[in-house]
Protein backbone atom coordinates (compact mmCIF):
# COMPACT_ATOMS: atom_id res chain seq x y z
CA UNK A 1 0.00 0.00 0.00
CA UNK A 2 3.22 2.36 0.68
CA UNK A 3 3.97 1.78 -2.78
CA UNK A 4 1.20 1.97 -4.52
CA UNK A 5 0.23 5.40 -2.46
CA UNK A 6 3.01 6.87 -4.11
CA UNK A 7 1.19 7.88 -7.55
CA UNK A 8 -1.58 9.17 -6.07
CA UNK A 9 0.62 11.69 -3.89
CA UNK A 10 2.37 12.56 -7.23
CA UNK A 11 -0.60 13.74 -9.15
CA UNK A 12 -2.10 15.64 -6.29
CA UNK A 13 1.77 17.29 -6.06
CA UNK A 14 0.63 17.60 -10.10
CA UNK A 15 -2.38 19.58 -9.44
CA UNK A 16 -0.96 22.00 -6.82
CA UNK A 17 2.17 22.88 -9.04
CA UNK A 18 0.11 23.55 -12.19
CA UNK A 19 -3.55 24.79 -11.63
CA UNK A 20 -4.27 28.21 -9.89
CA UNK A 21 -5.05 27.89 -6.41
CA UNK A 22 -8.54 29.24 -7.40
CA UNK A 23 -9.16 26.16 -9.09
CA UNK A 24 -7.29 23.98 -6.18
CA UNK A 25 -10.40 22.58 -4.78
CA UNK A 26 -12.07 21.18 -8.09
CA UNK A 27 -9.16 19.66 -9.42
CA UNK A 28 -7.61 18.47 -6.22
CA UNK A 29 -11.37 16.54 -5.22
CA UNK A 30 -11.21 15.30 -8.40
CA UNK A 31 -7.18 14.06 -8.34
CA UNK A 32 -8.51 12.06 -5.07
CA UNK A 33 -11.18 10.30 -6.56
CA UNK A 34 -9.49 9.34 -9.23
CA UNK A 35 -5.98 8.32 -8.19
CA UNK A 36 -6.88 7.69 -4.06
CA UNK A 37 -8.65 4.04 -5.22
CA UNK A 38 -5.46 2.80 -6.85
CA UNK A 39 -4.18 2.25 -2.74
CA UNK A 40 -6.32 -0.49 -2.60
CA UNK A 41 -6.04 -2.25 -5.91
CA UNK A 42 -4.60 -5.40 -5.32
CA UNK A 43 -6.57 -6.09 -3.29
CA UNK A 44 -9.74 -5.74 -4.80
CA UNK A 45 -8.51 -5.00 -8.71
CA UNK A 46 -12.31 -5.04 -10.19
CA UNK A 47 -14.07 -2.62 -7.67
CA UNK A 48 -11.02 -0.06 -7.75
CA UNK A 49 -11.61 0.04 -11.35
CA UNK A 50 -15.23 0.20 -11.40
CA UNK A 51 -14.37 3.43 -8.87
CA UNK A 52 -11.61 4.91 -10.90
CA UNK A 53 -13.41 5.05 -14.05
CA UNK A 54 -16.58 6.03 -12.50
CA UNK A 55 -14.74 9.16 -10.97
CA UNK A 56 -13.08 9.90 -14.49
CA UNK A 57 -16.60 9.41 -16.29
CA UNK A 58 -17.50 12.62 -13.35
CA UNK A 59 -14.82 14.23 -14.54
CA UNK A 60 -15.36 14.11 -17.82
CA UNK A 61 -19.01 15.20 -17.27
CA UNK A 62 -17.30 18.52 -15.61
CA UNK A 63 -15.11 18.99 -18.32
CA UNK A 64 -11.59 19.33 -16.65
CA UNK A 65 -8.50 17.94 -18.16
CA UNK A 66 -6.31 16.00 -15.31
CA UNK A 67 -2.98 13.96 -15.36
CA UNK A 68 -4.97 11.61 -13.09
CA UNK A 69 -6.62 10.05 -15.80
CA UNK A 70 -3.17 7.84 -15.88
CA UNK A 71 -4.69 6.25 -13.52
CA UNK A 72 -7.30 4.40 -15.60
CA UNK A 73 -4.42 2.32 -17.06
CA UNK A 74 -2.81 1.88 -13.97
CA UNK A 75 -6.30 0.01 -12.98
CA UNK A 76 -6.69 -1.49 -16.22
CA UNK A 77 -3.29 -2.95 -15.89
CA UNK A 78 -4.25 -4.55 -12.52
CA UNK A 79 -7.34 -5.96 -13.47
CA UNK A 80 -5.81 -7.61 -16.25
CA UNK A 81 -2.98 -8.97 -14.11
CA UNK A 82 -5.34 -10.33 -11.46
CA UNK A 83 -8.43 -11.37 -13.29
CA UNK A 84 -9.49 -13.48 -15.73
CA UNK A 85 -10.02 -12.32 -19.79
CA UNK A 86 -13.62 -11.36 -19.35
CA UNK A 87 -12.60 -8.97 -16.80
CA UNK A 88 -9.78 -8.12 -19.16
CA UNK A 89 -11.62 -7.26 -21.87
CA UNK A 90 -14.46 -5.18 -20.09
CA UNK A 91 -12.22 -3.25 -18.39
CA UNK A 92 -10.53 -2.37 -21.35
CA UNK A 93 -13.42 -1.60 -23.58
CA UNK A 94 -14.73 1.09 -20.76
CA UNK A 95 -10.95 2.52 -21.23
CA UNK A 96 -11.17 2.59 -24.68
CA UNK A 97 -14.38 4.41 -24.38
CA UNK A 98 -13.17 6.53 -22.19
CA UNK A 99 -10.23 7.70 -24.67
CA UNK A 100 -12.83 7.64 -27.37
CA UNK A 101 -15.20 10.37 -25.64
CA UNK A 102 -11.84 12.70 -23.98
CA UNK A 103 -10.44 13.32 -27.21
CA UNK A 104 -14.08 14.24 -29.61
CA UNK A 105 -14.52 16.52 -26.37
CA UNK A 106 -10.61 17.89 -25.49
CA UNK A 107 -8.89 17.19 -29.15
CA UNK A 108 -9.20 19.50 -32.60
CA UNK A 109 -11.59 17.66 -35.44
CA UNK A 110 -8.04 17.73 -37.84
CA UNK A 111 -5.94 16.39 -35.06
CA UNK A 112 -7.95 13.42 -33.87
CA UNK A 113 -6.50 10.67 -35.16
CA UNK A 114 -2.78 11.00 -33.23
CA UNK A 115 -3.88 11.43 -30.10
CA UNK A 116 -6.40 9.03 -30.24
CA UNK A 117 -4.20 5.81 -31.64
CA UNK A 118 -1.32 7.34 -29.06
CA UNK A 119 -3.65 6.65 -26.14
CA UNK A 120 -5.18 3.48 -27.72
CA UNK A 121 -1.45 1.88 -27.83
CA UNK A 122 -0.98 3.07 -24.44
CA UNK A 123 -4.30 0.85 -23.27
CA UNK A 124 -3.60 -2.13 -25.39
CA UNK A 125 -0.03 -2.37 -23.82
CA UNK A 126 -1.53 -2.20 -20.24
CA UNK A 127 -3.61 -4.80 -21.09
CA UNK A 128 -1.01 -6.88 -22.49
CA UNK A 129 1.49 -5.63 -19.84
CA UNK A 130 -0.83 -7.30 -17.50
CA UNK A 131 -1.92 -10.17 -19.35
CA UNK A 132 1.51 -10.82 -19.45
CA UNK A 133 2.22 -11.00 -15.67
CA UNK A 134 -1.22 -13.53 -15.30
CA UNK A 135 0.57 -15.70 -17.52
CA UNK A 136 4.56 -15.10 -15.60
CA UNK A 137 2.70 -15.89 -12.00
CA UNK A 138 0.28 -18.52 -13.16
CA UNK A 139 3.36 -20.21 -14.51
CA UNK A 140 5.81 -19.91 -11.65
CA UNK A 141 2.83 -21.40 -9.48
CA UNK A 142 2.23 -24.13 -11.77
CA UNK A 143 5.87 -24.63 -11.74
CA UNK A 144 5.68 -24.38 -7.80
CA UNK A 145 3.16 -26.83 -7.38
CA UNK A 146 5.14 -29.25 -9.36
CA UNK A 147 7.94 -28.57 -7.49
CA UNK A 148 6.12 -29.01 -4.62
CA UNK A 149 4.10 -32.71 -6.22
CA UNK A 150 7.64 -33.76 -7.05
CA UNK A 151 9.12 -33.67 -3.93
CA UNK A 152 6.09 -35.18 -1.93
CA UNK A 153 6.14 -38.24 -4.70
CA UNK A 154 9.87 -38.66 -3.84
CA UNK A 155 8.92 -38.88 -0.26
CA UNK A 156 6.77 -41.23 -0.84
CA UNK A 157 9.10 -43.24 -2.98
CA UNK A 158 11.48 -42.90 -0.37
CA UNK A 159 9.27 -44.44 1.93
CA UNK A 160 7.90 -46.88 0.02
CA UNK A 161 11.94 -47.82 -0.47
CA UNK A 162 12.38 -47.96 3.25
CA UNK A 163 8.67 -50.39 3.75
CA UNK A 164 10.01 -52.71 0.74
CA UNK A 165 13.76 -52.94 2.42
CA UNK A 166 12.14 -53.82 5.88
CA UNK A 167 10.12 -56.40 4.10
CA UNK A 168 13.30 -57.70 2.72
CA UNK A 169 15.60 -58.42 5.52
CA UNK A 170 12.28 -59.36 7.66
CA UNK A 171 11.96 -62.10 5.24
CA UNK A 172 15.47 -62.99 4.99
CA UNK A 173 15.76 -62.83 8.81
CA UNK A 174 12.84 -65.33 9.05
CA UNK A 175 14.63 -67.75 6.18
CA UNK A 176 17.71 -67.86 7.83
CA UNK A 177 17.02 -67.90 11.33
CA UNK A 178 14.20 -70.40 10.99
CA UNK A 179 16.20 -72.63 9.10
CA UNK A 180 19.43 -72.42 11.16
CA UNK A 181 17.84 -72.73 14.03
CA UNK A 182 16.01 -75.75 13.19
CA UNK A 183 18.98 -77.51 11.76
CA UNK A 184 21.05 -76.60 14.80
CA UNK A 185 18.25 -77.87 17.41
CA UNK A 186 17.97 -81.23 15.04
CA UNK A 187 22.06 -81.20 15.07
CA UNK A 188 21.96 -81.01 18.94
CA UNK A 189 19.18 -83.67 19.24
CA UNK A 190 21.23 -85.88 17.45
CA UNK A 191 24.29 -84.75 19.42
CA UNK A 192 22.80 -85.68 22.74
CA UNK A 193 21.74 -88.71 21.19
CA UNK A 194 24.87 -90.27 20.20
CA UNK A 195 27.55 -88.97 22.57
CA UNK A 196 27.56 -91.62 24.70
CA UNK A 197 26.54 -94.47 21.86
CA UNK A 198 28.88 -92.76 18.80
CA UNK A 199 30.78 -90.10 20.74
CA UNK A 200 32.35 -89.38 16.74
CA UNK A 201 29.20 -88.71 15.35
CA UNK A 202 28.20 -86.61 18.71
CA UNK A 203 31.44 -84.62 17.39
CA UNK A 204 30.34 -84.64 14.19
CA UNK A 205 27.15 -82.87 14.72
CA UNK A 206 28.28 -80.97 17.09
CA UNK A 207 31.04 -79.16 14.53
CA UNK A 208 28.10 -79.37 11.86
CA UNK A 209 26.19 -77.31 14.58
CA UNK A 210 28.73 -74.91 14.79
CA UNK A 211 29.40 -74.48 10.94
CA UNK A 212 25.76 -73.40 10.78
CA UNK A 213 25.57 -71.02 13.73
CA UNK A 214 28.70 -69.35 11.59
CA UNK A 215 26.57 -69.86 8.72
CA UNK A 216 23.89 -67.89 9.72
CA UNK A 217 25.59 -65.15 11.33
CA UNK A 218 27.75 -64.55 7.50
CA UNK A 219 23.83 -64.73 6.14
CA UNK A 220 22.34 -62.33 8.47
CA UNK A 221 25.27 -59.99 8.56
CA UNK A 222 25.15 -60.06 4.55
CA UNK A 223 21.42 -59.48 4.38
CA UNK A 224 21.80 -56.63 6.60
CA UNK A 225 24.46 -55.03 4.24
CA UNK A 226 27.19 -54.93 6.94
CA UNK A 227 29.23 -57.44 5.54
CA UNK A 228 32.71 -56.43 3.81
CA UNK A 229 34.25 -57.07 0.82
CA UNK A 230 37.63 -57.98 2.52
CA UNK A 231 36.20 -60.12 5.09
CA UNK A 232 37.66 -63.52 5.01
CA UNK A 233 34.13 -64.95 5.48
CA UNK A 234 32.56 -63.56 2.37
CA UNK A 235 34.82 -65.83 -0.03
CA UNK A 236 34.21 -68.87 2.41
CA UNK A 237 30.34 -68.10 2.29
CA UNK A 238 29.33 -66.89 -1.34
CA UNK A 239 25.97 -65.46 -1.77
CA UNK A 240 23.51 -68.62 -1.49
CA UNK A 241 21.99 -69.64 -5.05
CA UNK A 242 21.61 -73.21 -7.26
CA UNK A 243 25.68 -74.39 -6.52
CA UNK A 244 25.21 -74.39 -3.04
CA UNK A 245 21.91 -76.64 -3.11
CA UNK A 246 23.89 -79.59 -2.56
CA UNK A 247 25.16 -78.07 0.48
CA UNK A 248 22.10 -77.31 1.61
CA UNK A 249 20.79 -81.13 1.21
CA UNK A 250 23.77 -82.26 2.82
CA UNK A 251 22.58 -80.09 5.65
CA UNK A 252 19.69 -81.33 6.15
CA UNK A 253 20.52 -84.98 5.75
CA UNK A 254 22.73 -84.29 8.80
CA UNK A 255 19.69 -83.28 10.75
CA UNK A 256 17.88 -86.02 9.73
CA UNK A 257 15.80 -85.23 6.51
CA UNK A 258 17.84 -87.31 4.19
CA UNK A 259 17.45 -84.92 0.83
CA UNK A 260 17.42 -86.19 -2.98
CA UNK A 261 18.45 -82.98 -5.13
CA UNK A 262 17.98 -83.14 -9.26
CA UNK A 263 18.93 -79.77 -10.73
CA UNK A 264 18.14 -80.46 -14.55
CA UNK A 265 19.05 -77.48 -17.18
CA UNK A 266 22.27 -74.87 -16.85
CA UNK A 267 22.15 -71.79 -14.45
CA UNK A 268 25.08 -70.41 -15.15
CA UNK A 269 23.32 -67.92 -17.06
CA UNK A 270 20.89 -67.01 -14.61
CA UNK A 271 20.79 -63.93 -12.19
CA UNK A 272 22.39 -64.00 -9.27
CA UNK A 273 19.18 -62.62 -7.37
CA UNK A 274 17.22 -65.24 -8.91
CA UNK A 275 19.34 -67.70 -7.66
CA UNK A 276 19.70 -65.98 -4.22
CA UNK A 277 15.51 -67.29 -4.65
CA UNK A 278 15.74 -70.48 -5.84
CA UNK A 279 18.05 -71.34 -3.02
CA UNK A 280 15.71 -69.11 0.20
CA UNK A 281 12.20 -71.28 -1.86
CA UNK A 282 13.92 -74.76 -1.13
CA UNK A 283 15.76 -73.92 2.04
CA UNK A 284 12.10 -72.64 3.13
CA UNK A 285 10.25 -75.47 2.13
CA UNK A 286 12.82 -78.03 3.52
CA UNK A 287 12.96 -76.46 6.47
CA UNK A 288 9.38 -77.00 6.78
CA UNK A 289 9.26 -80.66 6.06
CA UNK A 290 12.36 -80.71 8.86
CA UNK A 291 10.02 -79.03 11.20
CA UNK A 292 6.46 -80.92 11.01
CA UNK A 293 7.45 -83.95 10.11
CA UNK A 294 8.36 -87.03 12.05
CA UNK A 295 11.80 -88.81 11.55
CA UNK A 296 12.19 -90.99 8.25
CA UNK A 297 10.71 -88.50 6.05
CA UNK A 298 12.77 -88.34 3.33
CA UNK A 299 12.52 -84.62 0.60
CA UNK A 300 13.28 -85.08 -3.01
CA UNK A 301 13.84 -80.94 -4.97
CA UNK A 302 13.86 -81.00 -8.07
CA UNK A 303 15.00 -77.27 -10.00
CA UNK A 304 14.52 -77.36 -13.80
CA UNK A 305 16.19 -74.17 -15.40
CA UNK A 306 15.89 -72.46 -18.82
CA UNK A 307 16.68 -69.25 -20.35
CA UNK A 308 12.67 -68.43 -19.67
CA UNK A 309 11.79 -70.17 -16.46
CA UNK A 310 13.16 -71.85 -13.21
CA UNK A 311 10.31 -73.95 -11.84
CA UNK A 312 11.59 -75.42 -7.98
CA UNK A 313 9.77 -78.70 -7.04
CA UNK A 314 10.41 -79.72 -3.05
CA UNK A 315 8.11 -82.83 -2.49
CA UNK A 316 8.38 -85.02 0.73
CA UNK A 317 6.69 -88.86 1.78
CA UNK A 318 5.69 -87.90 5.24
CA UNK A 319 2.46 -87.97 6.39
CA UNK A 320 -0.90 -85.66 5.69
CA UNK A 321 -1.74 -83.10 7.87
CA UNK A 322 -4.14 -84.11 10.80
CA UNK A 323 -7.71 -82.47 9.07
CA UNK A 324 -8.05 -82.04 5.25
CA UNK A 325 -8.48 -77.84 5.97
CA UNK A 326 -4.85 -78.24 8.35
CA UNK A 327 -1.33 -77.21 6.42
CA UNK A 328 1.70 -77.95 8.29
CA UNK A 329 3.16 -74.64 7.26
CA UNK A 330 1.17 -72.53 9.70
CA UNK A 331 3.76 -69.38 9.64
CA UNK A 332 5.24 -66.95 7.68
CA UNK A 333 6.92 -69.65 5.42
CA UNK A 334 4.57 -70.07 2.46
CA UNK A 335 4.08 -65.98 3.26
CA UNK A 336 7.68 -65.54 2.41
CA UNK A 337 7.75 -67.58 -0.84
CA UNK A 338 4.53 -65.56 -2.09
CA UNK A 339 6.37 -62.57 -1.71
CA UNK A 340 9.01 -63.68 -3.26
CA UNK A 341 8.07 -65.35 -6.56
CA UNK A 342 5.19 -62.06 -6.71
CA UNK A 343 8.80 -60.32 -7.91
CA UNK A 344 9.00 -62.31 -10.77
CA UNK A 345 5.05 -62.63 -11.61
CA UNK A 346 5.23 -66.61 -10.68
CA UNK A 347 3.44 -68.73 -8.53
CA UNK A 348 3.31 -70.91 -5.71
CA UNK A 349 1.32 -74.15 -5.06
CA UNK A 350 1.52 -76.04 -1.73
CA UNK A 351 -0.41 -78.66 -0.60
CA UNK A 352 -0.89 -82.34 -0.02
CA UNK A 353 0.16 -84.90 -2.74
CA UNK A 354 -2.27 -87.42 -4.23
CA UNK A 355 0.05 -90.61 -2.89
CA UNK A 356 0.67 -88.65 0.33
CA UNK A 357 2.85 -86.20 1.58
CA UNK A 358 3.44 -82.66 0.64
CA UNK A 359 4.78 -80.91 -1.97
CA UNK A 360 5.35 -77.22 -2.93
CA UNK A 361 5.86 -75.98 -6.84
CA UNK A 362 6.96 -72.37 -7.47
CA UNK A 363 7.75 -70.80 -10.81
CA UNK A 364 10.22 -68.09 -11.57
CA UNK A 365 9.32 -66.07 -15.30
CA UNK A 366 12.83 -64.43 -15.52
CA UNK A 367 11.48 -61.73 -18.03
CA UNK A 368 9.36 -60.70 -15.71
CA UNK A 369 11.90 -60.73 -12.29
CA UNK A 370 15.73 -60.53 -14.24
CA UNK A 371 17.70 -58.21 -11.98
CA UNK A 372 14.59 -57.13 -9.50
CA UNK A 373 15.47 -57.38 -5.40
CA UNK A 374 13.67 -60.35 -3.59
Amino acid sequence: MVVDSLLPALLLLNVVTTFEPHAWPVALTLTAAVALPLVWRRRAPLTVFGVVAAAAFVQWLMDVQLLADVALLVALYTVAANAGRRGTLVAGAVVETGVLLACRRWVAEDAFPTPFVAVTAMVVAAAVLGVNMRTRGDYLAAVEERAARLEQEQDQQARLAVAEERTRITREMHDIVTHNLSVMVALTDAALYAQHRAPDRATTAMLQISETGRQALTDMRRSLGVLRADEPDAERHPLPGIAQLPSLADQMAAAGLPTRLDVHGDHTGIPATTQLTVYRLVQEALTNTLKHTPPGTHAQVRVRCSAETVTVDVTDNGPPPPRPDATPYGGHGIAGMRERVAAYGGSVRAGPLPAGGWGVHTRLDLGSGEGRPT
